[in-house]
């Protein structure tokens, strides 16, 4: 398996948002996160991704858990076991699309540059690979930051609302976009959306508040 959960709980001091959760996603695998706004998707792909200390039960990558890892040696791993894409692109303003594509590649000192240009004919950029982020659309933007979370071949990809800014066109064109890429390379994907309508052929979890 590429991630189990098992029995996660966690509450803030006003809301308890889990009780004994358990899910397990393997290569390739896609699960969708549904719930209203403040049923805790987020929070639950931050305790996914290590971000937040769990409180209780167990997330475990590839059967090793997290929970004990020390904060360097989590961060390590995270730099190549996850990609992540949020509702927001955070592309760098100065580099290109190619450009940041690549970032986490001049970040380790090895840079693959076809798989780069690959990754961007994958989500149909190809052609706009020299451009800055400030000439493409919102939903070329996106696709940009997908390839960007997934150059590293991860073996999971986190999604937070990564649709949330587009509109219904670009919306279902991302969400096809991360299933077929992920399926191609094996990355299993855990996807959060309140729009339930784009992800109607995944399994998945609902969260409501408690």
């Amino acid at each position: 398996m590429v991630l189990d959960v098992e029995n996660l709980s966690f509450a803030y001091p006003e809301v308890e948002l889990f009780d004994h959760l358990s899910f397990s996603l393997g290569e390739g695998e896609a699960l969708a996160l549904l719930g209203p706004s403040g049923s805790g998707k987020t929070t639950l792909l931050h305790l996914v991704a290590g971000l937040l200390q769990l409180q209780g039960g167990d997330v475990r990558w590839e059967g090793r858990s997290i929970a004990h890892l020390g904060e360097e040696e989590l961060a390590r791993l995270r730099l190549s076991y996850l990609g992540l894409v949020f509702q927001h692109h955070y592309l760098l303003a100065e580099l290109s699309a190619l450009e940041n594509v690549l970032v986490t590649g001049y970040l380790a000192g090895s840079v693959d540059r076809e798989w780069g240009l690959e990754l961007l004919r994958r989500v149909g950029l190809e052609a706009r690979a020299h451009l800055l982020p400030r000439a493409l659309s919102g939903g070329e933007r996106q696709r940009v930051a997908l390839a960007r979370a997934l150059y590293k071949r991860p073996r999971l990809l986190l999604a937070d609302e990564p649709t949330g800014s587009l509109d219904k066109r670009n919306a279902e064109r991302m969400v096809a976009l991360m299933k077929t890429l992920c399926r191609d390379l094996g990355t299993a994907l855990l996807i959060a959306t309140h729009d339930e309508h784009l992800v109607t052929d995944l399994p998945e979890l609902r969260l409501g508040v408690q």
